[in-house]
């Protein structure tokens, strides 16, 4: 059964389309049993982390099945092999359904460790202690210096500061004694997959950033982070939009008027981020999430895929400039 993944930016109105597909997939006929999502957003796998991931009530799920949500606790490290693992084991139960899996989310790398060729080398506590020490002692910015020399295509798909990936880099150079970049996702699906991105235009993606913050406030943003931080957030949690502007405002570092604005532009420079992440995936068939045919062009899409046709031609992306 092939695969149906709804991918980009946050706040395009992924889930809401999934949704959508699910349902009129469903009344199609044509599936065997009614199709189920897999979130492929990082955060959403975390329990109590609902209003300030956007993740869909069990109320608002319209009676389709979720996988891979609210599965860890906030003390949690995520790990994407584990997510990897995990994941495909749901893929594989559900098509043995004779269900379709549709893949939901904006979290790229997770995505990728779901969908394609990847490969996990395994880790080492001395290795990784040594360079976390150094990082410590150094800065991150003299061991993204030593990677880019070492291995300048994994210094060109990393951050120069993040310390975490720079040391999962060099800590798999010191045990594999090969680039850490052989290890990088190959644009290889495991089985049959299509993927629908959702664009939207860099003054109306704005707005929906500015919306969604605005409703998460009015849902209660702030007493959620309260909760979670009495029991205790682990390092990858307290990363997270939303989140770690709320804790820096509880630690006395920022005002809340002014974590508020921190979030609206967090989430803003978050979306740029993803859209060029996924904007270098050629194999992404992009849709206007403004569209009023939205629904008919993705079922459409759907459709060729499944027949082994070409898609519907649609007009590219307009937010593939938006980190311009």
């Amino acid at each position: 059964m092939l695969i149906v993944a709804v991918v980009g930016p946050t706040a395009t109105g992924k889930s809401d389309l999934a949704l959508d597909l699910a349902e009129a997939l469903a009344a199609s006929g044509g599936e065997v049993s009614p199709p189920e999502i897999v979130n492929a957003d990082a955060y959403q796998l975390y329990r109590g982390m609902d209003i300030g991931t956007a993740k869909v009530p069990v109320a608002d799920r319209r009676g389709v099945v979720h996988h891979q949500l609210d599965v860890l606790d906030v003390q949690d490290d995520a790990s994407v092999a584990a997510y990897q693992a995990q994941a495909r084991a749901d893929l594989a139960a559900i098509t043995g359904r004779g269900a379709r899996p549709l893949v939901v989310g904006g979290s790229g790398l997770y995505l990728r460790a779901l969908l394609d060729d990847m490969t996990f080398p395994g880790t080492d506590p001395q290795v990784r202690a040594a360079l976390e020490a150094r990082a410590e002692a150094e800065g991150t910015r003299r061991l993204y210096e030593e990677l880019a020399a070492r291995d300048p295509a994994a210094a060109a798909a990393v951050e120069p500061r993040n310390t975490r990936r720079i040391v999962r880099a060099l800590e798999v150079i010191e045990l594999t004694g090969a680039p850490f970049s052989a290890n990088l996702p190959r644009q290889e699906y495991v089985r049959p997959a299509v993927q629908i991105g959702l664009d939207v235009d860099r003054a109306l993606l704005d707005e929906r950033a500015q919306a969604r913050v605005d409703a998460m406030w009015e849902r209660g943003l702030v007493d959620e982070v309260v909760a979670l931080a009495e029991r205790g957030l682990g390092t990858t949690a307290s990363r997270a939009v939303g989140y770690a502007e709320v804790l820096r405002h509880l630690a006395g570092e920022t005002t809340l008027e002014q974590a508020r604005t921190d979030i609206v532009a967090n989430t803003r420079r978050l979306a740029r981020k993803q859209m060029g992440w996924f904007g270098r995936d050629p194999r992404v068939h992009w849709l206007r999430t403004e569209s009023p045919t939205l629904l008919a062009d993705a079922l459409a899409i759907v459709e060729a895929a499944d027949r082994g046709t070409p898609p519907p031609s649609a007009d590219g992306p307009v937010s593939r400039s938006l980190g311009s």
